[in-house]
């Protein structure tokens, strides 16, 4: 090879190592800025950052090849022989990043699909975590290297520059809190569950360096675009101007396998499965799965706050934290915590399958109704079905979970967005699982479409008393104030007064002159002593740092009319001055960000959303569906027993199950406007899910009654019984036993179930100063007649 990549490599690795040290420095000094709150809450697990890393050594190398290969007038980059590709890899540690491990082909994983999505598909990374978006156009960088968008102010794009971001903020996004309208048909539920669900399909990991690689610049303070610092620009005419003078801003991560795929091309990292699997309560890893659950439990049941409870229900776990570092959900000014929630080792935050529950109240509210459903559904299954074991219990919930969240996404939520008559259009019935459908989410989908939901926001959060009341014990917020404030669930009355505000509450009404509240554009992520950030200049600098083409590229690939002229552009918008504003700042059409000319169209009869954001959404749903393995309408995936009581899945009844609210709506995401309104939870149209479904058959059609252990648990997978012992006990014999067709009989008798003696292993399980006695299932340590040590069951 003509470079030793390997070289170049450490050279990267400085960089990156450098500065990844100097942002764990600056999280331990005890301030919490906005961007730190931002770059808080889209924290990753130790795989994604792995794999992070890896790409941004990967993507420093390469940045370093291009200037020896320009400045030694040596070869152009693409030349780069295989086997220098090889090298690249290897050195950088993306080669591991993209290895994954073999599938496996038994009955329980066509029964359930794994944590990290991998092996959904036959190409087993589609959809998976930890792998690039998908690309439905190719992206439009600035240049080869992968610069974002506007990356030089100067820079033309049909013969025009693109507008600062903050100015498209300022001058079309811009309302005040008080000059909105409200929807008449729809609640603010709906928004929630918009959000919850988008937490379940993508997380975009932004780079974990804080500072320049080249410079050490801080991204925080400087001006200077200097990757991974892409600052937002605040114009003269900004009242902001005089405080500031750019907004902090970090391009998103890179991904390894993107890199290769498009020679060098930068592609952005989905850190979670791209699938509906709830994988915000569950994890999108075997690590987090597993310490989200409560192992001791034999119920399968997830892990709860043992702090606090909320009279008498579960709370979700706090995270720990190091007694140096602030509390980023405490208190933004001293309050009366006579049970202090963090006991010098716990934040206020709470620890949920996705880094975001904390957020704001509306989302803890919902991590917390489906953390108690998951518990309350392994408890019934367990009184149907006594022989399974807690890792089936958990399991068969989780399926179920994943069947709740799609059915009320599918059925109930996209209708009511897309419009009845476009839904039934865009989103044909059903017609079986095609595994040549890719399922990965899309670049545009998660960067710009999904996000039309931020200009249906609410300025404020309005929590209810029991009657639906508005109490002096739960005021009114305003939406700053709930952000990071999980201390406020715990404090000030629990989920059941936001959640009876999200039912009542309408959503805001996306106009042409309303779109986004100042809430969002002026006081985001506002904490003591920092400047807050402004979601709709955030979503428009993200948009370019992806690469994302502008307007027209994406009405062409939807078949729908592009606009070259003010006019034709007035007409599509039926708003002349919108489209004069958008022109002004633009030049053209085909310029404008994608986001804020999606959110710009009118909707369709019946929807919130316009012809291009419906052909988006509806693309993408289309795909999570028809490209899942486990859809829950897939005949092999539940029994046609089961999908009948699938079908009578009700957001009211999960609520009504799961807190103390005893009135709800019929249908929870349409608008209220009485409070006679509501039925009781005793109501025959909030039905229940029957779980009776899913009591396991006592004997099978060929060989008769399944044979169980007299100790142990065993599961019927088709016509196979597997079984398991308890924790402290060695199974004997067969761990599975299938049903021979020709003889039908079952092919052995089952195991058995033995006690293991803990205290003849070796090394001892007790200290040597302490006697060990065994116990069934356990042991107990004892000295001086007292036992202080005992292994958990």
């Amino acid at each position: 090879t003509f470079l030793n990549v390997v070289d170049v490599k450490s050279s990267s690795c400085e960089y990156v190592g450098c500065i990844v040290r100097r942002v764990k420095i600056s999280l331990s000094e005890g301030s919490v800025r906005p961007s730190d709150l931002l770059a808080q809450f889209k924290q990753t697990g130790p795989r994604t950052r792995g794999h992070i890393r890896a790409a941004e050594v990967l993507d420093n190398t390469v940045e370093l090849i291009r200037e020896m290969v320009y400045t030694f007038s040596l070869f152009d980059l693409e030349l780069l022989s295989p086997e220098d590709v090889k090298n690249l890899l290897q050195a950088t540690g993306c080669s591991s990043e993209m290895q994954h491990s073999a599938c496996e082909t038994n009955c329980l994983s066509n029964r359930y699909r794994t944590i990290s999505g991998h092996c959904n598909n036959r190409h087993p990374r589609l959809g998976a975590a930890n792998t690039p978006y998908t690309r439905w156009l190719p992206s439009e960088y600035e240049d080869s290297h992968g610069s974002p968008r506007g990356w030089d102010l100067q820079h033309t794009y049909h013969n025009f520059t693109l507008p600062p971001v903050r100015c498209v903020s300022q001058s079309v996004l811009y309302t005040h809190n008080n000059n909105i309208s409200l929807d008449t048909s729809l609640s603010h539920l709906l928004v929630e569950w918009g959000q919850w669900i988008d937490h379940d399909l993508s997380l975009t990991p932004q780079s974990p360096s804080t500072a320049a690689f080249r410079t050490g610049a801080d991204c925080t303070r400087t001006c200077s675009r200097d990757t991974p610092c892409f600052p937002i620009q605040i114009p003269l005419s900004d009242p902001r101007t005089g405080i500031q003078t750019c907004m902090p801003f970090f391009r998103s991560a890179p991904s390894c396998v993107g890199g290769v795929v498009t020679r060098w091309q930068r592609e952005q990292l989905n850190a979670i499965t791209s699938f509906v699997d709830a994988s915000m309560v569950y994890g999108s890893t075997d690590s987090q799965a597993s310490a989200l659950r409560n192992l001791s439990s034999p119920l399968g049941l997830l892990a709860v706050n043992q702090l606090y409870a909320d009279q008498g229900l579960a709370y979700m776990p706090f995270l720990p934290r190091k007694p140096s570092q602030p509390d980023p959900c405490g208190p933004r000014t001293r309050v009366n915590l006579t049970e202090s929630a963090t006991q010098e080792n716990m934040t206020s935050c709470f620890l949920a399958g996705d880094s975001r529950v904390n957020e704001h109240l509306g989302m803890i509210a919902l991590h917390t109704l489906f953390l108690r459903e998951h518990n309350r559904l392994t408890q019934e299954l367990q009184q149907l079905n006594p022989h399974w074991s807690p890792d089936t219990l958990y399991q068969e919930a989780r399926k179920i979970m994943a069947a709740i969240h799609q059915i009320l996404t599918w059925d109930h939520y996209l209708p009511r967005v897309l419009g009845e008559r476009a839904y039934t259009k865009l989103v044909p019935p059903y017609q079986g699982y095609t595994p040549q459908t890719d399922p990965s989410i899309s670049n545009v989908f998660s960067t710009a479409a999904f996000r039309f939901a931020h200009v249906t926001v609410q300025p404020v959060v309005t929590r209810l008393g029991p009657r639906y009341q508005a109490s002096p014990q739960h005021p009114t917020l305003p939406l700053h104030h709930s952000l990071f404030a999980s201390w406020r669930i715990v404090k000030e009355g629990g989920i059941d007064p936001v959640l009876r505000g999200l039912l009542l509450s309408p959503a805001k009404l996306q106009m042409a002159d309303q779109m986004m509240v100042e809430e969002l554009t002026e006081r985001l992520f506002q904490a003591q002593g920092g400047l807050p950030l402004d979601l709709g200049a955030l979503n428009l600098q993200r948009g370019r740092d992806h690469g994302l083409p502008g307007y027209n590229a994406w009405r062409r690939l939807c078949g729908l009319s592009e606009p070259g002229t003010e006019s034709d552009l007035a007409g599509i918008l039926g708003n002349p001055t919108l489209a004069q504003k958008l022109l002004v700042l633009y030049g053209t059409p085909s310029n404008i960000d994608v986001w804020v000319g999606g959110i710009s169209e009118p909707p369709l009869p019946g929807g919130r959303v316009g012809p291009l954001l419906a052909c988006l959404l509806a693309k993408q749903f289309r795909a999570l569906r028809d490209g899942d393995r486990f859809w829950w309408q897939k005949e092999s995936v539940f029994s046609a027993s089961q999908r009948t009581a699938l079908k009578q899945v009700s957001l009211s009844r999960i609520i009504c199950d799961n807190t103390h609210i005893q009135l709800v709506p019929s249908d929870p995401f349409t608008r209220t406007l009485h409070t006679d309104d509501l039925l009781p939870c005793t109501h025959s149209l909030i039905p229940q899910l029957q779980l009776s479904a899913w009591k396991e058959p006592e004997s099978d059609p060929v060989c008769g009654s399944i044979p169980r252990m007299s100790f142990g648990f065993s599961m019927l997978c088709d016509s196979t019984v597997l079984y398991q012992c308890p924790v402290g006990f060695l199974l004997l014999g067969p761990s599975q036993i299938k049903c021979d067709p020709n003889t039908q009989h079952w092919s052995s008798t089952p195991p058995t179930c033995q006690d293991i003696d803990e205290c003849v292993l070796q090394p001892s399980v007790c200290p040597q100063n302490l006697e060990c006695h065994n116990t069934p299932g356990s042991f107990t340590c004892t000295g001086n007649h007292h036992n202080i040590g005992l292994k958990p069951p």
